[in-house]
């Protein structure tokens, strides 16, 4: 069967940010997208453990696991009402003014072959936003895991 296995194409995975203010439970499709970048050692820390009986070898534990996802793409509006894409909106003018306990935010992401999200309690940096003469404006964030990741069904 590992001749029928083939790469996924990175078009495929699908990121949402929860919308906390909305009064019943809304995740918001993050849109624009064109890259990502998932980095599962993000923020790990390690202990050297080297001791005279390692005999000169390097020893360490890991203390501290983390990891982030970092997304890039366009600044997308809707073409009728010029309103921001809510996702975007979402992390742009509502998660990225709060600090402290109020700064972290749901996310979850999956690629769509997938039957389960990856659920993060995160907390965000937002990107820089920009562009040329002849570009559409960019739009970015960097999201950071905050303990350990949870799984929850895709359901329709």
């Amino acid at each position: 069967m590992a001749g029928n296995s083939r790469p996924i194409d990175a078009r495929g995975w699908i990121f949402e940010v929860q919308d906390l203010e909305a009064e019943a439970e809304t995740w918001l499709p993050i849109a624009g997208l064109n890259t990502f970048t998932y980095n599962p050692s993000e923020n790990e820390e390690t202990t050297e453990t080297v001791a005279f009986e390692s005999e000169g070898a390097y020893e360490e534990d890991v203390m501290q696991r983390g990891a982030s996802i970092a997304l890039a793409g366009q600044y997308r509006v809707d073409k009728t009402t010029n309103a921001q894409d809510p996702g975007q909106a979402y992390i742009d003018n509502v998660w990225a003014n709060l600090v402290g306990i109020d700064s972290h935010n749901p996310v979850r992401w999956r690629h769509r072959s997938q039957t389960s999200w990856v659920v993060w309690d995160a907390t965000m940096t937002p990107g820089e936003q920009g562009g040329g003469n002849n570009d559409k404006t960019s739009w970015a964030a960097t999201i950071r895991r905050n303990g350990w990741a949870t799984t929850a069904a895709v359901t329709p």
